[in-house]
Parts: structure tokens; C-alpha cells; sequence
């Protein structure tokens, strides 16, 4: 019984540490003007300007109408714009503006910041495994959406 009252434990502590995670990104990602979803695509074009909206829903691994309404949100905001294909107009293409290459200083700041402030108190070896357990839960839980949910994580 012992074993089972661990388990729901650690299922209520994940769901507790996911909130403050969020809360906190949520945080410090508002003094940049960013909104928690669109970190990742700014990585992808800092990596690659220029990808099609369908590139890039598929590289995050989300809907393309949900990344249009990130990209439309995100030019309101000035840090990405869209431009037709030139081979191909039909295409819309989504680049960096100036304050979108800028935020990059502060974004990577944020991560260091986040990654500071989640292993305070852990020495490297103890951050690492904890690192190493959480990516074990990750693919066990990834390996069961990937099986029984519609949805995409």
C-alpha cells in the first residue's frame, strides 16, 4: 500500500513542479514580451529564418492553425513577420524582424535563469539525475500518448 501512496505522491508532486515551472517561465518570459509557446519558434528560425508556416507547425509539432495564430500573434508583437514564397506565392514564409533577432540575449538568459533556478540546492551529479529520471518519465508518458491519445505532445 506503501508503494502505491508513493506513486500518487509523485504523480500530485509532477503536476505541482509543472505548474511552478510554468508560472515562473510565464514570469520571466513576460518582461521579454513573449508568451510560453513561442520560445520554440524563435529557436527554429534563429536556426533557420525563412521556413514555411507548414515547416515550422511541423518542426514544433503542432497544428498549423495553431502555429498561425502564434504567427499572427507574434507579428502584432513585432518580432516575426510574414512574406510570400518567391517561387511560389501561395507559400508564406515567416522571418525574424530585428526585435525577434534581439530578444535572442534575453531568451537564452531566461533559460539559464529557469535551469539556475530548478537545480538551487542539487549538486551537478544530483541535477543530472534527476535530469536523467525525468527524461525516463517523459518517454513512458510520451510512449503512451503516442499509443492512446489523438492529439500530438
Amino acid at each position: 500500500m506503501q508503494h502505491a501512496s508513493r506513486r500518487e505522491s509523485l504523480d500530485h508532486l509532477l503536476a505541482q513542479v509543472s505548474r511552478l515551472h510554468y508560472a515562473r517561465a510565464h514570469d520571466l518570459l513576460r518582461d521579454l514580451g513573449l508568451h510560453r509557446g513561442q520560445p520554440p519558434l524563435l529557436f527554429a528560425l534563429w536556426d533557420e529564418d525563412g521556413q514555411s508556416q507548414s515547416a515550422l507547425a511541423e518542426r514544433l509539432g503542432i497544428a498549423a492553425a495553431t502555429l498561425t495564430r502564434m504567427v499572427q500573434r507574434m507579428e502584432r508583437t513585432g518580432f516575426v513577420e510574414r512574406r510570400p514564397d518567391r517561387a511560389d506565392e501561395r507559400l508564406s514564409r515567416v522571418y525574424l524582424t530585428e526585435a525577434g533577432r534581439a530578444v535572442r540575449h534575453g531568451l537564452e538568459d531566461v533559460r539559464r535563469t529557469m535551469a539556475a533556478e530548478t537545480c538551487a540546492g542539487l549538486d551537478d551529479q544530483e541535477c543530472d539525475l534527476l535530469a536523467g529520471l525525468l527524461q525516463r518519465v517523459h518517454d513512458n508518458l510520451l510512449q503512451r500518448v503516442g499509443e492512446e491519445a489523438p492529439c500530438r505532445p
